[in-house]
Formats: structure tokens, sequence, C-alpha cells
């Protein structure tokens, strides 16, 4: 069907004998768009637009490491695996210390603790946020670099 250019009283005329509807399309256009199509489909058609380009939008995953201030070396490269396989697969680490009672006194061994963390993940991963105290909580995130 060539794109022609009508009246809109002319164009509401052809619109009717088909039995569709006329959809404006672009109003701010001089002179504004419209096209003879059946609505109901219109609709459809965008909607599934829509749905598509969701379903292709990317998921920002966020994956957890926790530790203790007073974390041993072997369950240091434990954790650190699981993060190293959580960078590959793209998504986010988050890793904190968790102080318990009066382990807060050790804040100097967990910001060490996640500087070195984040010192061997660095092949892998950038540093989003340096190690900051919430509460009883040293949390640090890091990106996975892309490929």
């Amino acid at each position: 069907m060539p794109a022609d250019v009508y009246p809109i009283s002319k164009a509401l005329e052809l619109a009717e004998e088909r039995g569709l509807d006329l959809v404006e399309i672009a109003a701010k256009a001089d002179p504004p768009v419209c096209k003879i199509v059946d609505y109901k489909k219109f609709l459809y058609d965008q909607k599934k637009k829509q749905k598509e380009l969701k379903s292709k939008q990317q998921k920002v995953v966020v994956k957890e490491v926790r530790f203790g201030p007073n974390t041993d070396d072997h369950d240091f490269e434990f954790k650190l695996n699981h993060a190293k396989k959580f960078l590959e697969e793209g998504s986010k680490v988050k890793a904190f210390v968790f102080f318990k009672g009066r382990t807060i006194v050790f804040k100097e061994r967990g910001e060490l603790l996640l500087l070195r963390f984040a010192k061997e993940l660095a092949d892998l991963g950038s540093v989003e946020q340096l190690p900051k105290l919430e509460g009883k909580r040293m949390i640090m995130m890091i990106n996975p670099k892309k490929k």
C-alpha cells in the first residue's frame, strides 16, 4: 500500500470504507502523520514490541560473599573462588564483613580482608565501592569487567 497524502476528511472517509481506524502516529509533524490500521491490532503489536524489548534487557544480579573479621586463609580462598565464578557469569559481587558483638574492634582487619579480596579479583572485576562501614557490616561492591 503506497504512502499517500490525504486531507483528514478524505483519510477518515477511506478508513471508514475499509472498516478500519485512522490512528495518529506523529502529532507534532507538519502535516500530522496518520495511518489507517485496525486499532486493536496496532495496540497488540505495540505491546508485543515492548515485551520483546523488556525481555532483551539485561538484569543485574548481585551475589553476596560474607566474611567474619577473623576469616581463615582456607575459607578466604574458598569464598574467593565462588566470587570468581560469580564475576565470570557477569554478576556483581557484594562482599561484606559482618562484625558480631565485640568483634567491631577489629575494623582494620575487616578492611584489610576486603582490600585483599579486591586485589585478588582485580583481573576479573573492578571495585565499584570501596569498603565502607554500615552499622555492623563493612561492605564493598565489585563489578564484573566487560569481555
